[in-house]
């Protein structure tokens, strides 16, 4: 009893404990009874999520996970949902993705599918026209899959142009008519920037078609000037007005001059929102600092005290008989210069930028150093005598 109390534990417990000896009459073991504790946990109970949680996003790769798929379409749509959510891991698996895609089959409705699912994914789901102009143009070199109606690029330009087509219709229409067709506008922008044409000598341009296309949208943008329209020609020429200016002067051509007169008429007599005019100034005000650019005004040349007016900015002050400062920069500076050397005969025991050039072991020093004061080495002898007297006591 006293073994149970000392221990706490309660009564009613089923479970054995063994108690110390504590003499020959303890020699048999006795029963105690320990608290039975139910847990509701299982080792076969479902994996554990913390809450906001997206349980299909796996810290495994994506490249893990394309076996278990029946259909091109749910991989494809899989793997976009996953570069949506991670747009970073686009360089490490990108190239899986080609091969797989590659591996699946070569008839015109896979490619076609792919086609419309990345045009799908890249103009309906928000902030994803960059990413997908990317895939757009890394599949269009890479994936090997070719149909009788076209390989991937030249599909996916057939399917810009049947929305390209509609541009006027889209521009008039209905708020989600124009939202659709403002989403398609900045896909193509991005399209125009991303996408790489390889020439016949093997240089790299853009394709031709889409800066056209660009042109007329802004255009018809401009043509129906409520405040939405508006603000996507605002959005497109602030991301690619330095690229479409440089390549329109390429070609002698001054569309760009021709752009910013329609902004100013647009902002003079359209009846749009005091903030749509403001962004409209505000691109004509970047336009105008050459789309915030900064080019070097001459090629890089060696400082010289002609061409560099803080050429002496680093150099050391010097001072005068009279204390008047003067640097290398002083047209009089050699004459300056010459008279501070002959000073120095007056200070024969320091350089010129003041450092002794006495050593330690030095004569005149070590005197200085070891002579003191008569009336000083006295107080500090009495000083000393005081200190050891007060230290006895």
């Amino acid at each position: 009893s006293e073994h149970l109390q000392q221990a706490r534990i309660p009564s009613g417990s089923q479970e054995k404990v063994s108690v110390p000896d504590s003499g020959p009459e303890m020699a048999e073991s006795q029963l105690a009874v320990a608290p039975v504790v139910t847990s509701k946990l299982s080792v076969k109970a479902p994996e554990f999520y913390p809450s906001g949680y997206n349980q299909n996003i796996a810290d495994s790769s994506f490249e893990d996970e394309y076996d278990g798929y029946l259909t091109l379409t749910e991989y494809v749509q899989d793997f976009l949902n996953h570069l949506a959510e991670q747009p970073g891991c686009f360089e490490t698996e990108i190239e899986h993705f080609a091969e797989t895609v590659n591996g699946w089959g070569t008839m015109d409705e896979t490619l076609q599918e792919l086609v419309e699912l990345v045009y799908q994914q890249a103009t309906c789901v928000p902030n994803f026209s960059y990413m997908g102009a990317r895939l757009c143009n890394y599949l269009s070199h890479h994936l090997t899959i070719s149909t009788q109606s076209g390989s991937f690029r030249q599909l996916l330009l057939q399917r810009c142009q049947t929305e390209y087509e509609n541009r006027n219709e889209a521009a008039k229409g209905d708020e989600t008519a124009r939202k659709q067709f403002h989403a398609f506008v900045l896909f193509l922008a991005e399209l125009y920037l991303n996408l790489e044409i390889k020439g016949t000598k093997g240089q790299v341009t853009r394709a031709e078609i889409l800066q056209e296309g660009l042109w007329e949208l802004l255009n018809v943008l401009f043509s129906n000037p409520v405040d939405n329209n508006l603000m996507c020609a605002v959005k497109l020429l602030k991301l690619t007005g330095s690229v479409l200016e440089d390549a329109w002067k390429e070609k002698g051509k001054n569309d760009m001059e021709e752009m910013i007169q329609r902004i100013e008429n647009v902002v003079l007599d359209a009846n749009c929102s005091r903030d749509v005019k403001h962004m409209l100034l505000k691109v004509v005000e970047l336009r105008s600092s050459n789309w915030g650019r900064v080019h070097e005004t001459s090629p890089h040349t060696k400082a010289t005290p002609e061409n560099d007016p803080n050429y002496f900015m680093n150099e050391p002050t010097f001072f005068t008989s009279d204390g008047v400062p003067f640097t290398a920069a002083d047209p009089d500076y050699q004459e300056k210069y010459q008279e501070l050397l002959e000073r120095e005969d007056l200070f024969p025991d320091y350089e010129e930028n003041g450092m002794a050039l006495s050593g330690p072991g030095d004569q005149y020093f070590n005197d200085l150093d070891n002579k003191m004061d008569p009336e000083i080495e006295e107080a500090y002898e009495n000083f000393c005598l005081e200190s050891e007297h007060k230290r006895k006591q």
